[in-house]
């Protein structure tokens, strides 16, 4: 009888221990051809059970009483349809009505803008996530349609940091008077002229690569400054929703998104797959006149310039890594970015 009971007390120690123990849950969202929300999602080890879809239009507020969607676990993907295109839409699953996961796509879908995207939903190293419609990313904001003006209405905008040079700002202002619009000018150089050079074949792939590698080694030597003035930005709470604008979204807010990221323990596998995904949501097809009658290499090289590539950003975090040992370090040598800051910076942008 004894033994029973102690192989009894054992067991319910064990399954106890193993059921508190919090399922490893991914969740991914997108947005189909006809602007549906596919949501899809593994658990690690495979759930049983009930998973019910929340939707709103606030990430910061869900209707508890009311899924859109109610599924087997084992389904493993859900299908929200609608016919809004202006507001975004976020998502809560609750799997067991005990684990939830908040997700939305990444990206806007917008007519005249490249590359808008959303921060959020990012895990950070202590298991903390970035906050969904805080921060986005994109690039210029010049050729905005009616529709697009009501997009970024729909995410709330409050402050647009543009990064482009004083040149670039002047020359193709903003179209978007709806937020407080601070110019951090970031000079890349003047792409009309770097185009001429490669037209000439004065400038051929391999110099292509050593440009742009320079110019991601200027960001930390000669830039810093700048992009710690713009993350200084966001230590205040009246700023957000924040967007980060440059010419393409991909270099220069590209480089800025890396260090808020880093500064929020991001891993830095998953901060190089949000500077890639650049690639994912640029439309060249826009630069198919600059690249008619030239040559293979040519065209090659306006397209090194034109897209977002792991050896520009690994040469900027290698030199980081090399001369200041870790990143926060760095924020704080080089871009002013205190300890205490980053921390209060961890407290508005994890939850």
């Amino acid at each position: 009888m004894l033994d029973r009971l102690f192989f009894l007390f054992v067991f319910s120690l064990i399954f106890s221990g193993c059921s508190s123990e919090r399922p490893d849950i991914s969740v991914v969202c997108q947005r189909d051809d006809i602007g549906n929300y596919v949501i899809k999602w593994e658990t690690y080890p495979q759930m049983t059970g009930t998973m019910k879809l929340y939707v709103t239009d606030n990430p910061d507020h869900f209707q508890k009483s009311n899924p859109v969607v109610i599924t087997d676990i084992k389904e493993g993907r859900a299908t929200y349809i609608t016919n809004d295109n202006i507001t975004r839409k976020y998502f809560r699953l609750s799997f067991n009505d005990k684990y939830k996961k908040d997700v939305s796509s990444r990206a806007v879908s917008t007519e005249g803008i490249q590359n808008l995207r959303d921060l959020g939903g990012y895990q950070s190293k202590n298991s903390k996530t970035t906050h969904w419609g805080m921060v986005y990313r994109s690039g210029k904001l010049t050729e905005l349609s009616e529709w697009d003006g009501l997009r970024l209405n729909s995410l709330g905008i409050k402050t647009i940091i543009d990064l482009r040079s004083e040149h670039e700002a002047e020359k193709f202002p903003i179209q978007y008077a709806n937020a407080n619009i601070i110019n951090i000018p970031i000079s890349t150089g003047d792409i009309s002229v770097i185009f001429e050079r490669i037209r000439e074949k004065r400038l051929r792939k391999g110099d292509g690569i050593i440009f742009m590698q320079d110019l991601y080694l200027q960001f930390v030597k000669q830039q810093s400054a700048q992009f710690g003035e713009a993350l200084r930005l966001l230590l205040n709470e009246e700023n957000y929703p924040v967007l980060f604008s440059s010419s393409l979204g991909k270099d220069r807010s590209g480089f800025l998104s890396a260090l808020l990221l880093l500064a929020l323990d991001i891993p830095e596998s998953t901060v190089m797959q949000d500077y890639i995904a650049s690639n994912d949501f640029l439309n060249l097809k826009k630069f198919e006149d600059m690249v008619k009658g030239l040559d293979t290499e040519a065209q090659e090289t306006i397209t090194l310039l034109l897209t977002a590539n792991e050896m520009y950003m690994d040469i900027a975090l290698n030199k980081i890594k090399k001369e200041y040992g870790t990143y926060q370090k760095f924020l704080s040598k080089e871009l002013n970015l205190t300890e205490k800051e980053q921390a209060e910076l961890k407290e508005i942008m994890l939850y």
